[in-house]
């Protein structure tokens, strides 16, 4: 009979198999419901010799509060931290009390250091480990902060003991919200956990050769759609300087996940008030539609281009610096005024040290400048005096200040140049080396505490996605920008310090015309 063909007879046992495998998948779910895992291993616990080695060693790494000098009993711990679940998770899923996230106990043995190691790819993570954000350890208990981590992102702590014996009890502890924190174990030290029980690989594999099977039987065309949510073509990012970090991850996910479309996302990015002018004048010359350009932008676009279509991506939070030398932790709004009038020409008006100011300003394209303009001083600044942010070209003006084309240069003017101040994103700064950042009349720029309305915190703003008119659903435009606000992209724009529009809480601040 016809319909006892192979190709049939597979593809039915095939359905059966998958409606019975969809039964079993469903009752599991309902048995063990998805959580957040945060698993932990120890991949080195090891005696490290006598006294005068364990002081050696103490000295040659640099990271021990206190020398080790004829200390006896000594042994090194190496821990790894790693989130082995299916979900991100976020300073707000640690449900331990006080400001630390997890805690660790050493049984017997007294912790004399602990060193943070993390892979290059996460290195925004270093900023968490702070006093302030519950990070510290005393005798033999190791408190760690709430540190956000992606699917798959880890930290590693190596940890220098004495007393006790090698191999005696080490214990994490920690609650997650909707999750749990267990201990994992592998046979070298970074095999990832596995994320699917035996029974799913052995449904998954049975499943995975029928279907091959029947491919096979039906030679079946190569004319699939792609996977939903990729395109296939190239697209260009532009606009904000200071939002350039979070575009770039994200275009890497993007073609990483998308790897089969082959879509190209080139990130360009040189100030969001000349990307808005870019976008127009390229719409204005496309023949068909909306070009392949999204432009990122501190603030929303300016008046009389009603063309160009909006989408709100993050909140995003800005800081004032200053050179390590200033040694001021916080202005008021008034002063910062006083500050870029140019009425103020030396740090000693402020009770700072006897240093002359020089204001290292954005150029007129940056929307890190205009919003700085429009929610802190209120208008805008004196004219630029200096080419090199060092020397004063006009003699007649009241201090020096000079205008650069990047956050990055802003950032490393500032750490370079004794008493100079400028204003950066957030994130970028907090990572930055030789600087300050200022509180603004005693409010810390903090994402949290605008995030749970306990900041009026000012130095703030919406970034806007732009495109001009609205672009096909089907388009690559479309894709990304789903991607971005909606998908993985949205992990990505909070470990960067942006709290997404897609949020609960953002979707509230977002949603007004101020943030």
């Amino acid at each position: 009979m016809e319909w006892l063909s192979a190709e049939n007879l597979v593809a039915v046992a095939t359905a059966i198999l998958g409606v019975v495998a969809s039964a079993v998948m469903v009752w599991y779910e309902r048995r063990v419901p998805r959580r957040k895992r945060l698993g932990y291993r120890v991949q080195l616990d090891v005696p490290i010799g006598d006294g005068q080695r364990a002081s050696r060693t103490s000295r040659r790494e640099g990271w021990f509060d206190t020398a080790a000098a004829g200390m006896t009993h000594a042994s090194m711990v190496l821990l790894r931290i790693e989130n082995d679940g299916s979900q991100a998770i976020g300073r707000d899923d640690y449900q331990s009390p006080g400001d630390h996230g997890l805690t660790v106990e050493f049984r017997e043995r007294t912790i004399l250091g602990v060193s943070v190691t993390q892979p290059s790819e996460t290195s925004h993570l270093l900023e968490h480990f702070t006093r302030e954000r519950g990070f510290g350890y005393q005798d033999g208990t190791l408190r760690l902060p709430r540190v956000p981590l992606n699917r798959g992102a880890y930290y590693k702590l190596l940890v220098l003991l004495s007393g006790g014996r090698v191999g005696d009890g080490i214990q994490l502890s920690g609650d997650l919200s909707e999750g749990d924190v267990h201990r994992n174990r592998s046979a070298t030290p970074d095999d990832k956990a596995p994320l699917f029980s035996r029974a799913a690989r052995l449904i998954t594999i049975t499943l995975t050769l029928c279907v091959v099977a029947l491919a096979v039987i039906v030679v079946a065309q190569d004319d699939s759609p792609p996977p939903i949510g990729c395109r296939s073509g190239t697209l260009t990012l532009t606009g904000s300087t200071a939002f350039a970090p979070v575009l770039r991850e994200v275009a890497e996910k993007y073609e990483r996940d998308c790897a089969d479309d082959g879509p190209r996302v080139r990130v360009d990015p040189h100030g969001s008030t000349a990307g808005i002018r870019d976008l127009a004048a390229a719409g204005a010359e496309a023949e068909h539609g909306s070009p392949p350009l999204v432009v990122l932008s501190d603030g929303p676009k300016p008046g009389g281009l009603p063309e160009l279509r909006e989408n709100r991506v993050a909140v995003s939070v800005f800081t004032l610096v200053v050179n390590e030398d200033v040694r001021l932790r916080n202005l008021s709004t008034t002063d910062v005024r006083r500050l870029y009038r140019g009425e103020i020409a030396n740090w000693s008006e402020l009770g700072g040290p006897d240093l002359a100011v020089h204001l290292v300003s954005r150029d007129a394209n940056s929307g890190t400048r205009q919003v700085f303009q429009r929610r802190v001083l209120g208008r805008g600044e004196i004219a630029h005096s200096s080419v090199d942010c060092v020397h004063k070209d006009d003699p007649t003006a009241p201090v020096i200040r000079c205008e650069l084309d990047s956050t990055e240069q802003v950032l490393e003017t500032v750490a370079d140049v004794p008493g100079a101040i400028g204003y950066s994103e957030h994130a970028g700064a907090s990572r930055a080396k030789g600087l300050r950042r200022l509180d603004l009349d005693g409010e810390a720029p903090s994402v949290d505490a605008i995030e749970h309305g306990t900041s009026p915190y000012p130095y703030r703003e919406i970034e806007y996605a732009y495109t001009y008119g609205q672009p096909p659903a089907d388009s690559l435009v479309s894709s990304f920008l789903t991607y971005l606000t909606r998908g993985n992209g949205q992990d990505v724009i909070r470990t960067h310090g942006h709290l997404p529009c897609w949020t609960p809480a953002g979707m509230g601040l977002c949603a007004r015309n101020t943030p």
